[in-house]
Order: structure tokens, then sequence, then C-alpha cells
């Protein structure tokens, strides 16, 4: 990357649009789809042991998760639509979009191994609360959801956000 692109990324970054559009998006979709599987947790608790990546023996833990993740995703969109704690929002939103795609993957590499179908013909309720999906959809749109993740952790500005409003802790 040139001088001249750098610089024209940061005066793009500090019109404050990219990140703004980057929290409208993630964090709409973070509140939206951690409300969907607050309102069923019995359902999503039984999608979360779908992928046996806990034993289920550990119920504590299948259960703490299934309490725990969708607030912890509702948590982090408020986060990114108000503009506060961008770089833990970010941070956090880009560890478990990570997790959650390397789960699906897996999920769908197991299916795809005794199935006899395409890859890309795989479908199943992934747990992340809009239902059944495509996992060649699903995966795609899971990156972009990573990459706005990294354009709040990689923008340098606070225009449209209320941390700029914020009294600054003194030195």
């Amino acid at each position: 990357m040139s001088a001249s692109d750098h610089t024209a990324l940061r005066r793009l970054d500090a019109t404050g649009l990219p990140l703004l559009l980057s929290r409208l998006v993630l964090g709409g979709m973070f509140i939206w789809l951690g409300a969907s599987k607050i309102s069923d947790p019995i359902s999503f608790l039984k999608l979360i042991r779908e992928y046996g990546l806990v034993p289920p023996d550990m119920s504590v833990v299948l259960n703490g998760m299934a309490v725990a993740l969708p607030w912890l995703e509702i948590w982090c969109g408020v986060l990114l639509l108000l503009g506060v704690a961008l770089r833990g929002a970010g941070a956090s939103t880009l560890l478990l979009l990570c997790i959650f795609s390397l789960a699906i993957l897996l999920r769908a590499l197991d299916i795809y191994a005794t199935g006899g179908q395409s890859f890309c013909e795989i479908k199943f309720d992934c747990g992340c609360g809009a239902g059944e999906q495509f996992v060649c959809a699903k995966l795609p749109e899971n990156l972009g959801l990573m990459l706005l993740s990294f354009v709040v952790l990689w923008s340098k500005s606070r225009r449209f956000c209320l941390a700029s409003r914020l009294p600054k802790e003194p030195s």
C-alpha cells in the first residue's frame, strides 16, 4: 500500500462514516440475533448441544453458554450502537465471530463427510438466531461481519460516538 493510499484511508476514516456504518450494521445484527436467542433459550441450548463441542455431561457449561452468549451479543451490540468501549466491543465481536464460524465450518464438514451432498447444499440451523442457513451463505456473511469488526478496531475516528461526548478522565 502506497503512502497516498494510506493517507486516503486515514482521510476517509476521519469522516467517521466507515466506523458509523460498521457500528450500525454490526451492532444491529448482534442485538437482533442475541434477542432472538433470548426469546427461546431452550431451542438455543439444543442447537449448542448439536455442535458436540461441549460434552453432554457438562450441562452447567452448556446452560451457561445458552444463557450468557445472547446477553454478551446484545451488550456488544449496544456498545457498538452507542459508540462506547469500541475497542473492547470490536475485539469481542471479532472473537465471537471467529469461534462461531469455526464451529459452523467444523459442523458443516462433519455433515459433508457423512451426507453425500455438495458442501454448498448443506443447510442447518447454526444457532445464530436466523433459522436454517446454507453454509456457503453463512460463512461469507460472518466474514463480512468480521471485516466490520476490523473496521471498528482499526478506526481512529470517534465522530458520531457517544464516547467523544463523555468527559475525559483526569490525568
